[in-house]
């Protein structure tokens, strides 16, 4: 699947100079809008698609300790005492303990609560916004602050994914930028809720799965609909952007991920956060699932490539890599 999305103003000239009725979304292969929809998955489904996509890792020796046993191999030193040698190890054990505990430290300082705010753009163009809000699922609340990532696309039109709780800062961020399109990554609240009102102000398409519909529609009502449903697989042009939708079925059937390799990013979602898996509320629909599509398509990209989700500061895909394997 395929759509464009050109700037309104260069529409506007072109259709002046020759007459035509300009047009701000082109389709080429997309979905019929009025054809069955996939209904998002039963339980039996799903737990026939786990064991479809179990994860299979061989096991591995473990690793040999390699300081351990030269300790345990390295003589006394000449004169030394065996209470000399039983204090220097205690020594040395101690400066340990104590390094362990002052990096444990600096990763509970990395992992500070969010607080809402906007960060002005980065070097790519790329922008974050935090807004507080509450996601709801399973009749439960959770109060969390999400990220809403706005992108330069052109020299004058953005993409904005995720537009989360409160449309006016995301507006603000925006500025007099156009808005070509809104992209969900998929149908919870917390990327969905403010995606309506950002998406009128400048008329707008909402890119959406088609299995994330139902989810959407008890936000937002029947009345307004995505314009897009999309597909992992497919793509959509915005701008000078070409901007690549991966498949990320785990957290919900329908989730996805919008990777620009231009730009080296990739838009995770709920999906994968720095250092986790992404949770929903406080655990996961379908952890195999989930775990099968970081392996799968997120870890397969450039190690450099940026990951920025839905909650929490970006991480690499060369970060998380590293952390896979205790996932598995």
């Amino acid at each position: 699947m395929f759509w464009n999305r050109k700037n309104k103003k260069k529409d506007v000239e072109e259709a002046e100079a020759g007459g035509t009725t300009p047009s701000t979304v082109t389709a080429d292969g997309a979905d019929d809008a009025d054809g069955p929809r996939d209904e998002p998955q039963s339980a039996e489904d799903k737990g026939a698609d786990t064991a479809a996509t179990a994860v299979a890792a061989e096991e591995t020796p473990a690793a040999t300790d390699a300081a351990t046993d030269a300790d345990a191999e390295k003589p006394a030193k000449a004169g030394e005492t065996d209470a000399e040698a039983k204090a220097e190890e205690a020594g040395e054990a101690e400066a340990g303990e104590k390094a362990e505990a002052k990096a444990e430290g600096a990763t509970e300082e990395e992992r500070e609560p969010e607080v809402p705010g906007t960060d002005e753009p980065d070097s790519d163009g790329i922008q974050r916004v935090r807004t507080a809000g509450v996601l709801k699922v399973d009749g439960e609340e959770y109060d969390v602050v999400s990220n809403t990532w706005i992108v330069d696309v052109d020299d004058e039109g953005v993409v904005v994914i995720d537009p989360a709780h409160d449309a006016k800062a995301v507006l603000e961020a925006v500025g007099e930028r156009e808005i070509y399109l809104v992209a969900c990554t998929n149908g919870y609240n917390t990327h969905i809720g403010a995606a309506v009102e950002v998406a009128e102000r400048d008329q707008a398409p909402i890119a959406l799965h088609r299995r994330e519909i139902r989810p959407w529609r008890r936000v937002h009502g029947a009345e307004h609909r995505p314009d897009l449903e999309v597909e992992g697989g497919g793509s959509l042009q915005a701008g000078d952007k070409e901007i690549d939708i991966l498949p990320l079925p785990g957290t919900s059937t329908g989730s996805v991920a919008y990777y620009i390799s231009e730009l080296g990013a990739v838009f995770s979602g709920d999906t994968l956060r720095k250092g986790e898996l992404g949770t929903v509320g406080e655990g996961y629909v379908d952890y195999t699932r989930q775990l099968h599509s970081v392996g799968e398509v997120l870890m397969s990209l450039p190690p450099d490539t940026r990951i920025l989700p839905d909650r929490g500061p970006e991480t690499t895909v060369a970060a998380e890599s590293k952390n896979f394997e205790t996932w598995v």
